[in-house]
């Protein structure tokens, strides 16, 4: 198999990077799954504090599924078996239990606007465009309607679906899809400021914080408040949670323990 993701770790950071220009990153089965082993990866160790997704090209980050597969000659049935993957990564990255950034320095499209809708922040460089125009070539996007209903308001997100048209990161950036958008120039270090601050946090906490918000986002509310209500319970049973305090009273830095 091809390898068409790579992964690398430094400094508790694990970046995963799309690398198949040939297909412009396209999210084929053996990209799907060297992509979800990347990250079962980066859940398991203990080591990584936070994981960033990016691509190989400057110009686009994916262009989406891969359309080849669309109209192949193998039986639905098995079309079938294999659309699992991307509920799988969807739903891997809701519980990696460690911030994922996905760095769109390239066009985010069709399927990997649902990647990067499921990641926990978004920074894109000016003059990006992101989208799902799936609808332009007789598809629909259905795998990623759930995480757009989720992320846009209702009548901004038919409008994606249904017309296929392209929005900026700055217009994403007004809908609150995008966190930052930042010039070319500027985009390492505005990326690298950002990963660096989530991995100075604990990673305790930031496991139970992100698993939490995982848990509760489809609770109702009183169902919500008693689970969140249990974790924060669990929380004060941590060596973390001390160590933060008492270093804000000793004006220093916490040296965390994960405990």
């Amino acid at each position: 198999m091809e390898t068409t993701i790579r992964y690398d770790v430094r400094d508790a950071v694990a970046t995963i990077t799309l690398d198949d220009p040939s297909t412009r990153n396209a999210l084929g089965d053996e990209a799907l799954d060297q992509l979800l082993a990347a990250l079962e990866a980066a859940r398991d160790d203990e080591s990584i504090r936070v994981v960033v997704l990016r691509s190989a090209d400057p110009k686009v980050f994916s262009s989406g599924g891969n359309l080849k597969a669309f109209t192949d000659d193998r039986p639905v049935v098995q079309k079938y078996a294999g659309l699992n993957r991307f509920p799988r990564l969807y739903r891997l990255l809701g519980g990696l239990g460690k911030p994922v950034v996905c760095a769109a320095e390239g066009d985010v499209l069709a399927g990997s606007f649902g990647l990067a809708l499921a990641c926990d922040f978004i920074v894109a460089v000016d003059g990006v465009r992101l989208g799902c125009p799936e609808i332009n070539v007789g598809v629909f996007p259905f795998m990623i309607s759930a995480l757009i209903y989720r992320s846009v308001p209702r009548a901004r997100a038919n409008e994606l679906m249904m017309t296929g048209e392209l929005i900026t990161a700055d217009e994403a950036h007004r809908m609150d899809i995008v966190n930052r958008v930042v010039p070319r120039e500027a985009f390492e270090d505005e990326l690298s400021g950002l990963v660096d601050r989530l991995a100075s946090r604990s990673p305790l906490l930031m496991r139970m914080g992100k698993d939490a918000l995982d848990a509760t986002r489809d609770m109702p509310l009183d169902s919500a408040l008693d689970y969140l209500q249990s974790q924060l319970a669990l929380a004060f049973a941590t060596e973390d949670i001390r160590e933060g305090v008492a270093a804000l009273k000793d004006k220093r830095e916490p040296r965390w323990t994960g405990r």
